[in-house]
């Protein structure tokens, strides 16, 4: 599944998923903002199933590795 994590990372950002790690800061490493982070809870609601992310939640994801840590939490897999 992290796998499939850095590939739906890498195609809302623009990169290529090689780059993409669990140490990736969404904003530093990204360059993304709030809106791309939004628009980035919602491609997981719809590619995951997860439930749509609180606002704090979003807000306290740094890294690829904390909101995979945050889908092992809030999804049965």
């Amino acid at each position: 599944m992290f796998e499939k994590l850095c590939a739906l990372i890498a195609e809302q950002f623009g990169v290529d998923a090689d780059t993409v790690t669990a140490e990736t800061a969404f904003v530093d490493d990204l360059g993304a903002d709030s809106v791309d982070l939004v628009d980035l809870s919602m491609a997981l609601e719809e590619e995951f199933g997860m439930e749509e992310m609180e606002e704090e939640d979003i807000t306290s994801i740094t890294t690829v590795g904390d909101l995979y840590k945050y889908m092992q939490d809030h999804l049965d897999i």
